[in-house]
């Protein structure tokens, strides 16, 4: 028997609601937030809701790097990959790594520089 169940997934940004609405762009969704915008969240339709919470002095993760984790990443499922980088790229994201293109998914970094993967899979 489970101990607890999975809540919402939070990522430390610096802006909350610019991520949430990159975020929103991109996986559909309502963003709300709280008055002072330090905690948004992001109802994601028939999906695990996201929140961003403001982080002050925020680092964003490195990826590759061998001396530093990334931590964690969201993994988003697509139909077209290429569509679907190219709308990444038009909200703000950056490629990491997609060079391979016979690969069923491609590394990007979102505005606060998240890693997170388009799949195909």
């Amino acid at each position: 028997m489970a101990l607890a169940k999975l809540g919402v997934v939070v990522l430390d940004c610096p802006d909350p609601r610019t991520l949430a609405r990159f975020y929103a762009e991109v996986l559909g969704g309502t963003v709300k937030a709280e008055e002072d915008g330090s905690w948004v969240s992001l109802e994601v339709p028939g999906g695990q809701d996201l929140a961003f919470q403001a982080a002050p002095g925020f680092v964003p993760p490195k990826w590759p790097a061998p001396d530093a984790s990334q931590q964690f990443h969201l993994d988003l499922d697509v139909e077209d990959l290429d569509a679907a980088e190219q709308g990444v790229l038009a909200l703000g994201a950056t490629v990491l790594d997609a060079e391979d293109r016979s690969r069923s998914w491609r590394v990007y970094a979102d505005p606060a520089g998240h890693p997170f993967c388009l799949c195909a899979c």
